[in-house]
């Protein structure tokens, strides 16, 4: 059985909802609950983690990847130009939005200075937006962002932008039409509603 290595509410919550999509066992452990996590599970000490069977693989696109392959997800196709474009909608979720989503974490922690913390702001935020756009055109064309059927991908961005309303409600974040549709069909999936359930997080992003 699979274990996964969690924090509530951050990214490891999508790969949470695959492993519920996949109709799969597994042991969910919060990171802070283990002694020495560094040393014992991921030097970085983010999440998420994926154990299984003593194997341990981290980054959240090659879990994704490494269980919907495992599993012969229809989420992710075998091969050709239908592979390409979930792989690339899944690249650009987990290696462009989550940190422009960085951005505006660290801009909001690590700068002390008050004029400078507002322009690393609202630079950060008009980056996250302007990923959104890029989500919202393609939604215009297509149910969720690889075609009609919801990928990887999808679970991602669905949990990157409940942090503009839950971390930043402040900043003025822009989610279009097509991109609000999208957040309420994925976070309504049962799969979705029970990882929510299991971490306690409420889904505000969809309203």
């Amino acid at each position: 059985m699979y274990k996964l290595y969690y924090k509530s509410g951050s990214c490891s919550l999508a790969i949470h909802a695959l492993l519920n999509e996949l109709n799969q066992p597994f042991e969910l452990i919060e990171s802070k609950t283990v002694a020495d996590y560094a040393a014992k599970i991921n030097p970085t000490g983010s999440v998420p983690v994926l154990d299984d069977n003593g194997t341990l693989i981290t980054e959240g696109a090659a879990i994704a990847i490494y269980i919907l392959e495992k599993h012969k997800s229809e989420m992710l196709p075998a091969s050709g130009e239908a592979r390409a474009n979930a792989l690339q909608w899944l690249m650009f979720a987990n290696a462009t939005v989550h940190p422009s989503y960085s951005k505006i974490f660290f801009s909001s922690s690590a700068i002390q200075n008050e004029e400078g913390k507002k322009q690393a702001l609202e630079a950060a935020v008009a980056g996250v937006s302007k990923m959104w756009k890029i989500v919202d055109v393609q939604l215009a064309k297509t149910k969720f962002v690889t075609g009609e059927k919801a990928s990887a991908a999808d679970f991602m961005l669905t949990i990157y932008a409940n942090w503009g309303v839950t971390h930043f409600a402040n900043l003025n974040i822009e989610l279009g039409a097509n991109v609000k549709r999208l957040l309420k069909d994925i976070s309504s999936l049962p799969s979705y509603q029970k990882a929510l359930q299991a971490e306690n997080v409420e889904y505000k992003a969809a309203a």
